[in-house]
């Protein structure tokens, strides 16, 4: 397993740059690990505090005294625990002495954790942690990594029903413990309720209407839980990518369980032939794709778009990176064919590329500017 070398190294250069630096992601993907990984390969001072330690909490129960003295790096792990500190950073942040450095982590986005990015503006940069991902793990394990997900207890567990175990006791501590502890007071049925029905919509576009017709409440209400998901990670929107051409284009997000672990944990598919006989095992091969992609081709978030129009045309996953603009069907199966769907993404967006990744063993082309990608070579290929 690679210890993640290469996530090591990017903080390394943020901490040097940087006053403050956040690690951010789902529960339990390795923040801690990831902190700790990095401690050891630094030669100056390593003072860490676990928020979710009483013992760490009383340390920083007047947090200027026990910080202002410290050198090297600072860790403050589960920082949504202690939300009053992000002043404190801030004021530490500024000193002309730069001998101390922050490193933060945190389980929830910026958004949700409004005060630090409003406190910290200028002065922190954030890292998204994932899971594992295919440059993580051998490359005759990416059947696992797309069954278990990329979950670290979730994909190294000893056995499937383990790593089953694991995630739904996650998913049930994420409803009953994690978002109260972010101040989320939503019932803890409505919300399990609420990521099932998404489950069902998973690599579909999103309706805000039928949601809220299925909960009798307004389509804002719906879109807030929506978007708490998605700020705690677990959830991803895929924006739609539309511009002034004559197709009536979709314009509202594709949603997807972001880690296909968790899908197939609200689906209870305990085994590899449960899920290649679910009705939802082609969108949660297309979500798995996607994921790994935007991951190991480190594509940002403004970057990502799907495209669909009112016709039927439409491409699973567009990247627009500057003026290049590069297409990606997803087909779960051995002998991708060139579709007019493809022929209209290709024309209509002006792709300099379009890639089909497919499930067979080979990269070859299609046609020009349309080639059949094997997931099998996706590193080497893209």
């Amino acid at each position: 397993m690679n210890p993640r070398h290469k996530e090591v190294e990017k903080l390394k250069k943020l901490i040097t740059r940087y006053p403050v630096v956040g690690i951010i992601g789902a529960r339990q993907v390795g923040k801690t690990t990831l902190a700790r990984l990095l401690a050891k390969k630094l030669t100056i001072p390593v003072t860490f505090f676990d928020l979710e330690d009483p013992e760490g909490l009383a340390r920083l129960h007047d947090p200027m005294l026990a910080l202002k003295s410290l050198k090297g790096l600072v860790i403050l792990d589960e920082i949504q625990r202690k939300p009053d500190i992000f002043p404190i950073l801030r004021v530490l942040a500024d000193r002309p002495d730069v001998s101390c450095r922050f490193l933060v982590l945190g389980s929830a986005s910026p958004d949700l954790l409004r005060q630090s990015s409003e406190t910290l503006a200028g002065r922190i940069i954030y890292h998204q942690l994932s899971g594992f991902e295919l440059r993580e793990v051998k490359n005759d394990d990416w059947m696992k990594l797309w069954h278990r997900g990329g979950f670290p207890r979730s994909f190294l567990s000893e056995t499937d029903d383990e790593s089953m175990e694991w995630r739904k006791g996650f998913i049930r501590t994420f409803i009953e413990r994690d978002l109260p502890q972010l101040g989320i007071t939503i019932s803890g049925t409505t919300i399990r309720r609420f990521w099932m029905m998404l489950a069902h919509y998973h690599g579909q576009v999103w309706n805000a209407s039928e949601f809220a017709r299925s909960f009798g409440v307004a389509d804002t209400t719906v879109r807030r839980y929506l978007d708490i998901l998605t700020s705690t990670f677990v959830v991803r929107q895929l924006q739609p990518w539309y511009e002034n051409i004559k197709k009536r284009q979709v314009k509202s997000p594709k949603v997807y369980i972001a880690d296909s672990g968790l899908l197939h944990g609200l689906f209870n598919l305990r085994r590899m032939e449960d899920l290649e006989s679910h009705p939802k095992s082609g969108a949660s091969w297309e979500g798995f794709v996607i994921e790994q992609l935007i991951r190991c081709l480190e594509i940002e978030p403004e970057e990502c778009f799907f495209w669909a129009t009112h016709a039927g045309a439409e491409l699973d996953f567009l990247v627009v990176r500057g003026r290049e603009r590069i297409g990606f069907e997803i087909k779960r199966t051995t002998s991708p064919k060139v579709t007019p769907s493809m022929r209209s993404a290709l024309k209509d967006l002006e792709l300099s590329i379009l890639n089909v990744i497919h499930a067979g063993d080979h990269t070859f082309q299609l046609q020009d500017s349309i080639r059949a990608v094997s997931i099998y070579r996706l590193l080497e290929d893209l």
